[in-house]
């Protein structure tokens, strides 16, 4: 800031510089500096001095930090609610039919490999006794204790043994024959549309074929389609 100055001094002119800093309180230094006209000495006097302010925050700062405090405390409105519930909403309706059909994909390729465990462990029963022939589910199912036989050959597992496993439940027809000589096994979703949607089913040819809108029990022969 420049500016003239009188008292009898002539065309000198004087040069202010103010710094500010800022700490608990308000502080200010002035240096003032006589430029003279070309030709005449200069001259330099530097004042110092402080002016202290009353320490806390003015009404504009105080309003101003109030302002910033009500905002950090505002709670979402109804319409953000409503609109992070649309997405919410969006993304199950997107997500969930996908989640099923990968669920139904996994069962139905579960079924088609028990129904191939059961084919041959059907092979290695009646092999293993041949004056039996094929046997039922429960027969080749673990053994309960000492050595395998006839009546629990150990040669699947104890869920499959049960009829059901991964969402799909399992049944094996015997044929009536002394020895038998022939079997149907038939793989069916617990529920269907949700744990599965195909019937599946298999005899001693060894061929899996399925069915997709009705039940595959005794009419494994004709009828379905292969895999």
């Amino acid at each position: 800031m420049k500016a003239q100055l009188g008292h009898g001094v002539t065309d000198y002119w004087v040069t202010l510089r103010l710094s500010t800093t800022l700490s608990k309180s308000y502080r200010h230094d002035t240096k003032v500096t006589y430029r003279p006209p070309a030709g005449k000495p200069s001259a330099t006097t530097e004042v110092s001095g402080s002016q202290r302010f009353p320490r806390g925050k003015t009404k504009k700062m105080k309003k101003q930090a109030n302002k910033k405090h009500d905002k950090k405390n505002k709670g979402f409105s109804l319409i953000e609610l409503l609109i992070v519930v649309a997405i919410i909403l969006i993304i199950a309706a997107i997500a969930i039919p996908n989640l099923l059909r990968s669920r139904i994909a996994a069962n139905e390729s579960s079924a088609v490999g028990s129904l191939r465990t059961l084919n041959t462990a059907e092979v290695t029963y009646n092999t293993t006794y041949p004056t039996v022939g094929f046997a039922s589910l429960t027969a080749m199912g673990p053994v309960t204790s000492g050595s395998a036989t006839s009546t629990a050959a150990g040669l699947i597992d104890a869920n499959l043994a049960g009829g059901i496993k991964s969402g799909y439940t399992f049944t094996v027809t015997p044929g009536t024959q002394s020895p038998v000589a022939s079997y149907e096994t038939a793989g069916a979703p617990v529920t269907p549309g949700t744990t599965g949607q195909r019937y599946f089913c298999s005899d001693q040819s060894g061929v899996i074929q399925y069915n997709a809108t009705t039940s595959t029990g005794g009419t494994c022969a004709s009828g379905n389609t292969p895999i």
